[in-house]
């Protein structure tokens, strides 16, 4: 798996627009949820290690710290998209500190609502199976798929980075207009 910026070509029609929507993911299924019945499932969030490729693109230190949220986005129950923060340590300072109190919030919805927030960098990938990031999203299902699709952005809150990926899952309708 490599986290790139893959040709349209390579990418399924209908994940199209889910990757490469620049608004809030949060806002976006939210207006699909045909009920309105939109839910964050806190997984876990703790302290932890990043893997080695979001290390690279947060410029943390092999071996830093940060707080690793995993959560899934539900619509009416069933889980369309999950996702995995890292907030590096350093980053809870000033204005940021507030993204350790997170709970059952979107994060989506607070970064879309800050005026300082700035996205930099979106990457997509084709996850398969023996992934890391693939199991641990696919790790709850019944039937578990043969690939899925992600991204990951590197966003700056208060000009302190943070690593949002975040993996669709099989059950997730055509993205809405």
């Amino acid at each position: 798996m490599e986290w790139t910026r893959l040709p349209h070509s390579r990418i399924p029609g209908d994940m199209l627009p889910w990757l490469y929507d620049r608004g809030s993911l949060t806002a976006r299924i939210k207006r699909a949820c045909p009920s309105g019945c939109f839910r964050v499932r806190v997984l876990k969030q703790s302290w932890g290690r990043p893997l080695y490729s979001e290390t690279s693109l947060l410029g943390m230190r092999r071996g830093g710290w940060a707080i690793v949220r995993e959560v899934e986005l539900h619509c009416n129950g069933v889980p369309w998209v999950f996702a995995r923060s890292l907030i590096p340590a350093i980053s809870l300072r000033g204005a940021a500190r507030r993204l350790g109190m997170l709970g059952d919030r979107p994060l989506g919805e607070l970064l879309f609502s800050d005026p300082g927030t700035r996205r930099a960098v979106i990457q997509v990938a084709r996850l398969l199976p023996r992934n890391r990031l693939f199991e641990t999203a696919t790790g709850r299902m019944q039937h578990v798929p043969v690939e899925v699709w992600g991204r990951r952005t590197l966003f700056y809150l208060a000009d302190q980075p943070l690593l949002v990926n975040e993996v669709f899952l099989p059950d997730i309708p055509e993205c809405p207009r």
